[in-house]
């Protein structure tokens, strides 16, 4: 990945952070990581555990960033989050989201929050 794709990532990782929280969610971890997987953002809300898949473009040249997500990418994502799960079983519910973010002009012009995402 060029170090310009992993600073738009941190970027868009940073405007996720912030806005989940102004909207109650309690940020437990970021990039966290097992084995070769990978958790954007865990978070909890009312009760459940999110696992956030965040993705960031800066146009729609190549089309909406959550059109960006692979099959793959979601498998890896419940791998990830099955091990979490096991290392804090005080979690009963958990929930996928998907958070994609368009920055144009070095600001977010659309944060699209796509709630339990089922795979």
């Amino acid at each position: 990945m060029s170090n310009d794709n992993l600073s738009k990532g941190k970027e868009g990782e940073e405007i996720a952070a912030t806005h989940l929280a102004k909207l109650g969610y309690t940020i437990l971890e970021r990039n966290w990581r097992f084995r070769h997987w990978e958790v954007d953002i865990i978070a909890s809300k009312d009760r459940f555990l999110h696992f956030i898949e965040v993705k960031t473009r800066h146009s729609l040249r190549f089309g909406r960033p959550e059109e960006s997500i692979t099959r793959d990418k979601m498998s890896n994502l419940r791998n990830a989050a099955e091990e979490y799960q096991y290392l804090h079983p005080e979690w009963k519910y958990i929930q996928f989201d998907v958070l994609a973010i368009t920055i144009v002009n070095e600001k977010p012009k659309e944060i699209f929050m796509i709630e339990d995402v089922y795979f």
